[in-house]
């Protein structure tokens, strides 16, 4: 019998626990949603070849991981909220909520009700892969241009920058700058290029979904 992986989703991170057919506990872990934590996610999952992922809310928040999974080849099934809530009263003896315990909640929801629904591919959640994973890319891509605006103003401003810093302040403070020598005045041009990057990031369109007001 395969393992089930368990899974608490949330939007920027997920919560697993790996069960076998006995309910024993063969894994844990916390991973973030962006590439670099849901590979780490993957990489853990796959010491186990025969696995099923039980997923709570993949018609929710747990729907982009849902999609990704499916995507890669994985088999998953939906846990329902309300049925996870009534595992985690039976296996705890309350209600209380913490991310290992719903995932341990639907892990073994999945385990004593293997009839749950499959999740299978479609279109929407192909198109919502595909959203979610650009809006991971500008992010991270404007995330480094500013740490390297703001290391390159340290050596150029006492003390630096303020820490949150748009393109448009950021080119007021490099415009207000004299450099006194060559190095300076290197720095200075690279900020100034650095800052023309951010603004066509900053330019283009961010990747919503449709139950989505922000990126």
């Amino acid at each position: 019998m395969p393992v089930i992986i368990g899974m608490d989703p949330h939007k920027r991170s997920a919560t697993i626990e790996i069960i076998d057919s006995n309910a024993k506990i063969l894994a844990t872990g916390r991973y973030g949603t962006d590439t670099a934590g849901y590979d780490e996610m993957f990489t853990a999952a796959r010491r186990f070849p025969q696995r099923v992922w039980a997923i709570e809310g993949c018609n929710g928040v747990g729907r982009h991981v849902a999609h990704r999974l499916i995507a890669g080849g994985e088999t998953v099934i939906d846990v329902p909220a309300k049925l996870s809530a009534q595992v985690r009263v039976f296996a705890t003896g309350n209600g209380r909520k913490t991310d290992p315990v719903d995932a341990h909640s639907v892990a073994l929801a999945a385990l004593r009700l293997p009839n749950l629904r499959r999740v299978q591919a479609d279109p929407e959640l192909v198109a919502l892969g595909l959203l979610v994973d650009r809006r991971d890319e500008l992010g991270r891509a404007r995330t480094e241009l500013l740490n390297r605006i703001h290391r390159l103003l340290l050596e150029l401003i006492p003390g630096g920058a303020k820490r949150f810093l748009s393109a448009m302040q950021a080119r007021a403070l490099a415009e207000a700058l004299e450099p006194g020598d060559a190095a300076a005045a290197v720095r200075l041009r690279l900020v100034t290029e650095l800052i023309d990057d951010l603004e066509v990031v900053d330019r283009k369109p961010k990747p919503r979904t449709k139950n989505s007001n922000n990126w």
